[in-house]
């Protein structure tokens, strides 16, 4: 399962991160509406898959509702450590129908493919600025 996320990883690396961070919240969001989606889809079939759709629908809007970017209501996370949990989030992702008991179910297939985009949309992305440089550069004006 990881190793399709380091799969994304490697893919994306010789591309050069070009996705700014007003970028990156629109996706972000985006997947919150994905894993919602899901949540809906595999209702009737199975309820594991659904709340494992829930657990990452919840865990990615936390992260993008505290991240210092366009979008983020409480900025308690910056940016680029909000980078750092996007990498945990995609290895949760990938490993909740392991965690949650459906991994020989078809919906295991979903959870795969959203861990490996996590991955190569976090790979893809220009770090941001680190809160301490921007304070100098604003000093030094």
């Amino acid at each position: 399962m990881l190793i399709l996320n380091s799969l994304a990883q490697v893919a994306v690396k010789p591309f050069s991160q070009t996705i700014g961070q007003k970028t990156h919240a629109v996706l972000d969001y985006a997947n919150v509406g994905v894993f919602l989606l899901a949540a809906g889809v595999f209702w009737k079939r199975s309820k594991r898959a659904a709340a494992g759709a829930l657990v990452g629908a919840s865990a990615a809007l936390t992260i993008n509702l505290l991240t210092d970017y366009p979008g983020g209501i409480k900025k308690r996370i910056t940016f680029n450590r909000h980078r750092e949990i996007d990498f945990g989030l995609a290895a949760l992702t990938a490993t909740l129908p392991e965690f949650l008991t459906f991994k020989d179910d078809p919906e295991r297939k979903f959870f795969l493919a959203e861990g490996a985009l996590i991955s190569a949309l976090t790979n893809l992305t220009k770090p941001g600025k680190s809160r301490r440089a921007e304070r100098g550069n604003s000093k030094a004006a």
